[in-house]
C-alpha cells in the first residue's frame, strides 16, 4: 500500500520539477524568437526543433500518465480497490509536464483511502492538495470535492475545529446539487456532535425534501439525525415519523456505524 506521506512528497516534488521544466522550455523558446537576427536562421532552427521535439514527447509521457489513473474512481466506485491502488501508483510515479495530471492522481487517492476509511491518511493527502492553488475550471471542482472528503475525514477522527473550519469554507462555495446534498448530511453529522440540535431542525422541512435525493443510506442517517434532534428538543412525534422513515432505507447497524449519537439513540425506546 502506498503511504499518504510517501506520495505527497513525490508529487511536491513532480510539481517543483515540471514547474521548473516548463520555465525552462518557454525561456528557451522565446529566447529562440530572437536568434534569428544574431546567429541567422540556422542558428535558430536548431534549438527550437529541439525544444518542440523536448515539449511533443514530455506532453506525450504526460498524457500516458492521465490514462493511467483516469479508470480509478470507476475502480473505486466498484470497490476494486486493489486494482485502483496500482494504476494511482503507476500514475503517480509516471513523470508529467502539467501539474492538473499530477493533481487528479492525487484526488485518486484520497478518493481511494476515503473508501478505505483510512482517515488520518484521507486528511493528509486532501491537505496536501488544498495547499495547492485550485482556481478555475476542473480544478474549481477538485477543490470542492477535496473539501467535502477532508470534512468528513475530520468528523471521523473527531477534529470538529477543524471540520467547522472547513465546512465554513464549503458555505461560501458554489456547490451542485450533489455536492450540496453532501454537505448537508455533514452539515447535521457535525451539529449533532456538538449539540446544536435546535439548528438541526431550521428549514427542516427543506432538510427533509433534500433528503429525499440522497442515495438510500445518506438520506436514512439524514432523517435519522433529524430525528434524533426532534428527540432532544422535545417534538416526539416528529423524531418518531423521521426515525421510522429513516429505519425502512438503511439496517439499524449500518445506519448507526461512526455516528455516536445515533448508536445512543438506538439504544432508546421512542
Amino acid at each position: 500500500m502506498l503511504p499518504a506521506e510517501s506520495a505527497i512528497s513525490r508529487f511536491r516534488r513532480d510539481l517543483t520539477l515540471a514547474a521548473l521544466l516548463r520555465g525552462a522550455l518557454i525561456t528557451g523558446a522565446a529566447l529562440c524568437m530572437f536568434a534569428g537576427p544574431l546567429f541567422g536562421d540556422r542558428g535558430e532552427f536548431l534549438p527550437a526543433a529541439i525544444i518542440i521535439g523536448l515539449w511533443v514527447a514530455l506532453s506525450y509521457r504526460s498524457l500516458r500518465g492521465s490514462r493511467l489513473s483516469a479508470d480509478s474512481p470507476s475502480l473505486i466506485a466498484a470497490g476494486e480497490y486493489d486494482r485502483a491502488e496500482r494504476h494511482i501508483d503507476a500514475a503517480l510515479r509516471t513523470f508529467s509536464l502539467f501539474r492538473t495530471s499530477k493533481l487528479l492522481s492525487m484526488h485518486h487517492l484520497a478518493l481511494l483511502r476515503h473508501a478505505q476509511r483510512r482517515w488520518r491518511e484521507t486528511c493528509l493527502l486532501t491537505q496536501a492538495l488544498l495547499s495547492q492553488r485550485l482556481g478555475r475550471g476542473i480544478l474549481s471542482s477538485l477543490r470542492r470535492t477535496t473539501l467535502l472528503m477532508q470534512a468528513d475525514a475530520m468528523l471521523q477522527l473527531e477534529d470538529l475545529r477543524g471540520a467547522a473550519d472547513t465546512l465554513g469554507q464549503l458555505h461560501h462555495q458554489h456547490l451542485n446539487l450533489n455536492e450540496a446534498l453532501t454537505l448537508q448530511l455533514l452539515q447535521l453529522d457535525y451539529e449533532s456532535r456538538i449539540g446544536a440540535f435546535e439548528s438541526m431542525l431550521n428549514s427542516i422541512a427543506t432538510k427533509i425534501q433534500l433528503s429525499e435525493l440522497m442515495p438510500s443510506l445518506n438520506a436514512a442517517r439524514s432523517q435519522a439525525l433529524m430525528a434524533v434532534a426532534a428527540k432532544r428538543t422535545g417534538r416526539l412525534p416528529l423524531a418518531v415519523w423521521l426515525r421510522r422513515r429513516s429505519e425502512l432505507l438503511a439496517d439499524t447497524a449500518e445506519l448507526t456505524a461512526d455516528r455516536p449519537v445515533l448508536v445512543e439513540m438506538s439504544r432508546e425506546v421512542w
